[in-house]
């Protein structure tokens, strides 16, 4: 693929995660992250004392955390994906992840943006991971082989058991949204561009969980980077204890558990995902944004 490197090989993306249950108590929580995203074709440039490819750094990237888990070339991997699915696989490949803190690594869902050759997105890898070292990806596209912006909603069938507190069973809906604003600062404009990811869980009753990633955008420097890991030293390892911490106090409310891995229920029609990267879902609804979509504002 030939195409001309005009930008930063990644981003570094400041926000919090807004998580709120709907059923059959209300609860909600929101916590600080940092994560990365990075041009897959150009994750080389990224390696420096500080933040590590393939090596150990006090930020890290490993490949064999991703896709295949074998530690092959990951921009190659996921073209082959996108061809296989009869999917644009001629432009930019991001990845949005936490990265490795001090050697540890923990992502409940890591998101690959595929865009075509002039730019625009055309498909999206979500790549869950459950505490239970379980995982899989869903491959989504819109419904007409379209453009995806941030109206889409692309839904896919839950084939993957995530939290005890939950049955396999429904579906995901998810948004994703990129969008600049100009603001003055000290009497210039400065373009800050905004990112956030948006999954909606409805299960056999309805919607039960509405959660959102957002973030504002900042150039991925040595400076950055370590402000961050200042801030929050142990990011990846306090994922984990956030995820604990929550369940217990559902056991508290007393929210039904069904255990670390319930029977699967299909009970809405959603497509099937046969292996590790399922096939492109067939719908894509366009609606209001995303009731949470406000609070992830920087």
């Amino acid at each position: 693929m030939n195409t001309v490197v005009t930008g930063p090989a990644a981003l570094l993306l400041l926000g919090r995660v807004v998580h709120e249950r709907l059923r059959p108590v209300r609860h909600r929580f929101v916590y600080p992250v940092f994560c990365v995203r990075c041009d897959l074709a150009r994750l080389a440039e990224l390696d420096s004392w500080w933040l590590g490819v393939n090596r150990w750094a006090p930020l890290s990237l490993y490949a064999r955390d991703y896709g295949p888990r074998d530690g092959t070339d990951l921009d190659a991997w996921m073209r082959a994906q996108l061809i296989d699915a009869a999917l644009p696989a001629d432009g930019e490949i991001w990845l949005q992840t936490f990265p490795r803190v001090f050697g540890y690594a923990f992502n409940p869902v890591s998101f690959w943006f595929c865009h075509d050759r002039a730019g625009h997105l055309r498909a999206l890898l979500a790549e869950v991971r459950n505490t239970f070292g379980a995982r899989h990806a869903y491959l989504l596209s819109a419904g007409d082989g379209g453009v995806i912006d941030a109206r889409t909603v692309l839904v896919c069938r839950k084939v993957l058991h995530v939290s005890p507190f939950c049955r396999v069973e429904g579906h995901y809906e998810f948004r994703v949204r990129d969008s600049r604003c100009a603001r003055a600062v000290q009497h210039t404009q400065h373009v800050q561009r905004t990112l956030s990811a948006a999954i909606d869980y409805h299960d056999a009753q309805g919607l039960l969980i509405r959660t959102v990633i957002g973030a504002r955008a900042v150039p991925l420097t040595c400076a950055n980077g370590l402000r961050a890991l200042a801030r929050q030293p142990w990011l990846t390892l306090a994922v984990v204890m956030h995820i604990h911490w929550q369940a217990l106090r559902l056991l508290v409310k007393r929210v039904p558990f069904y255990g670390k891995g319930p029977a699967s229920r299909t009970c809405d029609g959603m497509p099937e995902t046969a292996d590790a990267i399922g096939a492109p879902n067939q719908h894509d609804r366009r609606h209001a944004p995303h009731p949470l979509s406000k609070e992830t504002q920087p």
